[in-house]
């Protein structure tokens, strides 16, 4: 019988899916540039390896992530340019992070001219806790603040200075819970637009380092 998915399970299917897809020859991916295409074609066939092993409801457009029962969501980025986006919900995401995991696949991508196939090498894969999905310098700015016994006035005057697309009255709620509640750091970078850009560099660098950021491979 199929093994119900769960947070663990899915880390290890990650590891066993990478080691067996990795180097394998892709025709249809020979002289592909589009990162999107190439994410969307490893998103593809994880699905189908997990379908084949594991009891799980995929992710739709309305839930926004993959794997919405566990709160997962797959990302795959070149090494090249380790950068994805994801849907802007506010922007206390910055602060407090994304709401969700991320499971980030991280591959270089070569053709082969003999074979006229791609192959691609995934260098890292990396599981992100959902508390560490926020963005580094902000949260790292408001820790240093508080630490130096900053108040309320310090970090609405920080937040404006990172530019938080938010208005008035959410900048004075923020910077409220903000004091209750100082966030933990986050390791992604997040910039501003329609659409989150999160940027990955700086979890592959603390993977494995870092409480919070699991190096699953690499």
């Amino acid at each position: 019988m199929p093994i119900p998915l769960s947070v663990s399970v899915l880390k290890a299917a990650a590891t066993d899916f990478l080691n067996e897809v990795s180097e394998s020859a892709i025709p249809h991916l020979f002289g592909v540039t589009d990162g999107k295409a190439v994410g969307t074609h490893v998103e593809h066939e994880f699905h189908k390896y997990l379908s084949e092993r594991h009891e799980y409801n995929a992710g739709s457009s309305a839930s926004g992530i993959d794997f919405p029962e566990l709160g997962v969501d797959l990302k795959v980025t070149s090494l090249r340019q380790p950068q994805s986006s994801c849907p802007f919900r506010d922007a206390n995401q910055k602060v407090y992070g994304l709401g969700y995991h991320l499971l980030v696949f991280v591959y270089e991508k070569t053709d082969d001219q003999q074979t006229k196939s791609a192959r691609l090498n995934f260098r890292h894969a990396i599981f992100v806790s959902a508390a560490r999905t926020a963005d580094y310098q902000t949260t790292q700015g408001i820790r240093d603040i508080l630490g130096r016994n900053g108040n309320r006035d310090d970090v609405i005057a920080f937040l404006e200075e990172r530019n938080l697309p938010l208005e008035e009255i959410g900048k004075n709620a923020l910077a409220d819970e903000i004091m209750r509640r100082p966030p933990d750091v986050g390791f992604l970078t997040i910039s501003n637009a329609l659409q989150w850009r999160l940027q990955y560099g700086r979890v592959i660098a603390v993977a494995g380092v870092e409480d919070g950021v699991e190096k699953l491979r690499g």
